[in-house]
């Protein structure tokens, strides 16, 4: 299967190999092939996010309205996520 075209369809995809892998409804052999498609998948959304980090990073604007490069930083706190 190719990567799909969005974001949220490849953390769908994700999410679904996670449920199967963690319910133990694979084989060996398949939990195998899912790990690598996830693995896959888990690359090509943290390129997306990445990409878009950078987005806002220009996009964020100085007092005086001009566009001023700033790091994004996200609060782990609310965005459900730990490291």
């Amino acid at each position: 299967m190719g990567k799909p075209k969005k974001f949220e369809e490849a953390l769908v995809e994700l999410e679904e190999i996670v449920r199967k892998m963690e319910g133990a409804e694979l084989s060996l052999d398949d939990s195998l092939e899912a790990f690598e498609t996830g693995v896959g998948l888990a690359r090509y959304c943290r390129q997306k996010l990445d990409e878009a980090e950078r987005k806002v990073q220009i996009l964020l604007q100085d007092e005086k309205g001009r566009l001023k490069p700033e790091p994004f930083e996200v609060d782990e706190s609310e965005s459900g996520h730990g490291k």
